[in-house]
């Protein structure tokens, strides 16, 4: 049987962790990145489909590029942020499935279904999305997941040679002290939740 992890994880996880909304000046290089990918790789997702793709978004360049395609309100998140990371949803994931999935030859059942294989795409990308929090958190980064920007935009300006569909942006960094608004609070297990 596995241990709980200690109080220390759960609140660096969870319990302790924010939204950020600013950050530190200090960069977050290359390989925490590769790390934090190999990381959230091992996420379960449906049939292995790992139909999540992301772009870390971190020269000026491709950041200008990515604020053309922002609401206001997210601009200056993304500018100062030491990293923005599109997640998305690759619509065409089963074609890996031959590879990623051998219990049985499941490419068919998504290549049949268009709105199966929208469906699983799409909720798979957001676990996968779920997981990069977890795994960024679990490497001392803070995150700051948004919507508000024009996926269209996004999609015509980093996914036009491959026709990936973004979902949902992080920034990613060492948060500023008091770089979050006041923590709002949550809903309780009896509001939400039920044993049957």
């Amino acid at each position: 049987m596995k241990n709980s992890l200690d109080s220390a994880a759960l609140d660096q996880l969870f319990l302790t962790a924010r939204t950020y909304n600013k950050f530190t000046d200090q960069p977050v290089d290359d390989q925490t990145l590769i790390k934090l990918y190999e990381l959230l790789k091992w996420g379960p997702t449906a049939l292995n489909c790992q139909s999540g793709r992301y772009v870390f978004v971190r020269s000026q360049e491709a950041k200008k590029r990515l604020v053309a395609c922002l609401a206001p309100g997210n601009v200056a998140k993304v500018e100062k942020a030491p990293v923005t990371v599109i997640v998305a949803t690759d619509p065409n994931f089963y074609a890996r499935l031959k590879t990623l999935w051998t219990a049985y030859d499941a490419v068919s059942t998504f290549a049949n279904d268009p709105k199966l294989s929208q469906d699983t795409a799409f909720r798979n990308s957001s676990l996968q999305g779920a997981y990069l929090i977890l795994a960024a958190r679990s490497l001392g980064l803070d995150c700051g997941p948004m919507s508000g920007f024009d996926n269209d935009k996004v999609d015509r300006e980093f996914f036009s040679r491959n026709n990936f569909k973004s979902n949902f942006l992080i920034n990613l960094g060492y948060g500023l002290e008091g770089g979050f608004y006041p923590r709002g609070p949550r809903l309780d297990y009896n509001e939400v939740a039920e044993i049957v």
